[in-house]
């Protein structure tokens, strides 16, 4: 490549350039600054205090609020990635029949996931309502037909008090998080299963195999590149979650902290009580979690994840 040509390469990449370092490189940097930093945003940059690793020190050892946020976070992250993998894992199976209209059916199951997070949660904040939601709602009428039989009497299942239940708050927020299980994760999963060769089956049928057979010996291990994508993704969102705890709870992280999510406490730091430096080594400590959990599963993925073009020793 000569230079006249480099120069009008670079000329047409600068935009993108520019626009990078101008809002996406800047502000790495500029967080990284200040957390070792105490800074009022409403006073001038130049105002800022160097305080060096005090706000890092503070938030691993002096402030509770941390591990109670990581707790709540880590306990939503450790049940609702492999729910939400295995619902949208069965949902793609269902969805891979060959049979007429599957078109419209996928595109049905897709839909919720389209809908907005902010209307999302408002319509799950009606739906666990303890008094007048459908969820507590069918769980009367089934009381009722048990008593209504007599000898099952005793069978009368609880009435959660959900969101405002801090043992139930945490089950709520993950029974929500499959209302988006048949969106991206079932297409990926759905384009996994139509790049498993059909003679593998075939060959399997010969020798006899049964369906649960060829699930378990073609499907899933033909699978594991999506299942270590889906994992990686869904790892990476619920230890960012905050949008549907800040709605459901007016931002307060609800009950007794039950749902007091890492970021949403980033949050409450940041644009609440406006402690910008302390928010910004809240990110960096969880940037620093984030990475380290992703390579593990990077590093892990030789020994459980197949590529079809990898050769053995």
């Amino acid at each position: 490549m000569g230079r006249g040509e480099a120069a009008w390469g670079i000329l047409f990449a600068s935009p993108w350039m520019i626009g990078f370092c101008m809002f996406t490189l800047f502000p790495i940097c500029f967080s990284m600054l200040l957390s070792f930093s105490e800074w009022d945003p409403y006073d001038p940059v130049a105002h800022r205090e160097f305080v060096g690793f005090d706000n890092y020190a503070q938030a691993l050892t002096g402030d509770a609020n941390v591990w109670i946020a990581l707790k709540n976070t880590f306990i939503y992250a450790l049940f609702a990635v492999p729910l939400g993998m295995s619902v949208s894992l069965g949902l793609a199976l269902l969805l891979n029949q060959k049979i007429r209209g599957i078109t419209l059916f996928r595109t049905v199951f897709y839909i919720p996931s389209i809908v907005g997070g902010v209307a999302t949660s408002i319509l799950w904040i009606y739906i666990f309502n303890p008094v007048f939601g459908p969820l507590n709602g069918a769980i009367r009428t089934i009381n009722n037909l048990l008593v209504a039989t007599g000898l099952l009497a005793f069978l009368q299942l609880p009435e959660p008090g959900w969101l405002t239940d801090p043992a139930w708050a945490k089950p709520s927020l993950i029974i929500m998080s499959l209302w988006g299980a048949g969106g991206a994760g079932m297409l990926i999963f759905l384009a996994g299963l139509q790049g498993v060769p059909d003679q593998l089956y075939e060959v399997a049928e010969l020798d006899g195999a049964r369906r649960l057979r060829k699930f378990w010996n073609i499907t899933l291990p033909m699978l594991t590149p999506t299942i270590y994508f889906n994992f990686i993704m869904g790892l990476i969102g619920s230890l960012q979650v905050f949008m549907q705890a800040f709605v459901m709870t007016d931002g307060t992280g609800g009950v007794d902290k039950s749902l007091l999510f890492y970021v949403l406490y980033l949050y409450q730091k940041a644009f609440v009580e406006y402690d910008m430096g302390y928010a910004c080594a809240l990110a960096w400590i969880l940037f620093t979690i984030i990475l380290v959990m992703t390579l593990a599963v990077v590093k892990s993925s030789a020994l459980w994840v197949y590529y079809e073009g990898e050769k053995g020793p």
